[in-house]
């Protein structure tokens, strides 16, 4: 018997079955996937709030303009600083896609984790889903799980545009075994290794491990995103200052004191080294010396060095301390510096020595005038 054919499918059919794809395809776009970021560990009370760093991936050629817009930063120069650029560079300075920028993000501790505060804020466009805002928009950094208790929102997928978001990035203020740090999100490439990632940030594998909860290096994930903490230069700010508590790791540098302080970190003394900026943008920046020596410089001594350094601000003031590295008598020290009889052991030791010496001289003088006088009567 002759094998009946199947009848050619109609145009109307073709239409429904593409219709239905579509309708399926849309679905499994908009369906929001697991994400691997993971809130990281703040349970400091000692500073509740601090400066973080996300090392964002743009998938896009963009600018620095278009970042500080998306992350709701309010200075561009504080972009500039986190990226070790001068802080003259132009807002539409590109940047290629691929490459990673270090956004500054204004972190606050509640609950045992780290967020942070109060920004980005985004605006959501048609077509927007909370799982396309975490992982296309902000990098993965944060999950659609996070923006969605952050703004209370009870369906996830549905939003509408026009909505203003608030985007929970990860971040922590927590110290690492007593030391102030800077907590850095990095995003875990594909093929990248604790230990690579450890050696290139200059932190501990034992300790990247520990912070981020890691049993076994090999459960190490291609976009995971891990807590990485940078050490950060230690300073003579004051703890009454308005920026007690600045901290600032390496290739990086900080505006402070309304701009009239350029502070960044030494990374063979790790000390911050701060200098006067006479004032981006402003004119009105306060004296920034101890006496004569402005902040920053150094005065060299028979007795050794005397440096100003930036102690910290108020609404109207910038506090210095002189820090004194004495050579005579192997003490460190800070004081009135040079010339001041309490703190200068050169000068003290060149009077004791005129003392004890004075007697020597004047016995020796003696001996040898009796022993004249001998000879003469002799």
């Amino acid at each position: 018997m002759k094998q009946m054919e199947s009848p050619p499918l109609s145009l109307l059919s073709l239409l429904s079955l593409l219709s239905l794809l579509s309708v399926l395809l849309a679905i499994l776009l908009h369906f929001p996937l697991p994400s691997t970021a993971i809130p990281f560990t703040c349970n400091t009370s000692k500073t509740p709030t601090c400066q973080s760093l996300i090392g964002y991936i743009p998938t896009n050629k963009t600018t620095y303009s278009s970042l500080k817009f998306l992350f709701t930063i309010k200075s561009i120069r504080t972009l500039f600083s986190a990226n070790n650029l001068s802080p003259s560079t132009r807002s539409s300075t590109s940047i290629p896609a691929g490459s990673t920028v270090r956004i500054p993000i204004s972190c606050s501790c509640s609950a045992g984790s780290g967020y942070s505060s109060g920004r980005p804020i985004y605006v959501v466009k048609a077509g927007d889903g909370l799982d396309s805002i975490a992982r296309n928009i902000f990098g993965g950094f944060v999950t659609y799980q996070e923006i969605a208790k952050a703004n209370n929102i009870s369906d996830p997928n549905l939003i509408e545009a026009g909505k203003r978001l608030l985007i929970p990035m990860p971040c922590s203020c927590d110290p690492v075994d007593g030391d102030s740090v800077v907590h850095y999100a990095h995003f875990v490439a594909a093929g990248s290794t604790v230990s690579s990632i450890a050696e290139s940030f200059g932190v501990s594998q034992n300790v990247l491990l520990r912070i981020n909860g890691i049993k076994d290096p090999k459960d190490l994930q291609a976009g995971q995103v891990l807590d990485v903490p940078l050490r950060a230069c230690s300073s003579s700010i004051s703890n009454s200052s308005l920026d007690h508590n600045l901290r600032i790791p390496n290739s990086s540098y900080a505006l402070t004191a309304k701009n009239c302080v350029l502070c960044s970190c030494s990374s063979t003394t790790w000390q911050l080294e701060c200098r006067p900026t006479q004032g981006i943008g402003n004119n009105s920046c306060p004296a920034a010396k101890c006496g004569s020596l402005f902040i920053g410089n150094s005065s060299v001594s028979a007795c050794g060095t005397s440096t100003c350094s930036y102690a910290g601000y108020n609404a109207g003031s910038i506090f210095t301390s002189l820090n004194n590295h004495s050579t005579c008598n192997g003490t460190n020290g800070s004081g009135p510096g040079p010339g001041s009889p309490e703190k200068n052991g050169c000068s003290s030791r060149l009077r004791v020595g005129w003392m004890i010496q004075t007697p020597v001289m004047l016995l020796f003088v003696v001996l040898v005038f009796f022993g004249l006088l001998c000879n003469e009567i002799s």
